[in-house]
């Protein structure tokens, strides 16, 4: 029967190993301290008021063009037409001049049909044509007095780069909702200057 030799660590190696288990455990354990830390504060964060004079809410958007928004801010916040962003601060108190510095960018849809992906090079020359009909907005609208209810900011995307924002609590479409404006606007041949 063959000689089997078994290599069995000194006492200095196993300490070693045991001492690199205990900071690998320690560094993961800090590292998912720290992410907790961070994960309660953003959650807090966009839901409470920071007693600063100032309060989180979420940033979200509404199309009301057959244009595609590709992305927006508001006051340098970003926002979605898809749904919820965190956050955008907005004051306790509401004061008169209180304005929204809204820039988005367009995809008016102009661009070839998509080719795939089969031919590489003719898609890449289609996503460049994409990409060049993006189309840059920017305006500055006032924000509606608010109260102490307020649910952070919707910006509402109208016909002719036309925008409208809304602090309220209450969903689009709903009887007290101050937007009326329909879903599904047409562009008109000329829009107002």
């Amino acid at each position: 029967m063959p000689e089997i030799n078994l290599i069995l660590p000194s006492r200095k190696s196993a300490e070693f190993c045991e001492n690199r288990r205990l900071q690998t455990s320690q560094k993961k354990c800090f590292t998912h301290g720290m992410l907790s830390v961070f994960l309660f504060l953003f959650i807090s964060g966009c839901s409470q008021t920071g007693g600063n004079g100032y309060t989180a809410g979420d940033v979200r958007g509404y199309n009301h063009t057959s244009q595609g928004i590709n992305r927006f801010t508001v006051n340098g916040y970003g926002g979605g037409v898809r749904g919820n962003t965190c956050c955008i601060l907005l004051p306790d108190k509401w004061s008169p001049g209180f304005k929204a510095h809204v820039e988005w960018e367009v995809d008016p849809k102009t661009a070839s049909q998509f080719p795939g992906y089969k031919h590489w090079e003719e898609y890449l020359k289609w996503e460049k044509e994409v990409k060049a009909s993006f189309r840059k907005h920017r305006a500055v609208v006032d924000i509606p007095e608010y109260g102490e209810e307020r649910c952070g900011i919707t910006v509402h995307f109208l016909a002719c780069n036309q925008i409208k924002v809304t602090t309220i609590c209450d969903g689009y479409g709903t009887p007290n909702y101050p937007i009326k404006e329909p879903l599904d606007m047409k562009e008109p041949a000329q829009c107002p200057k």
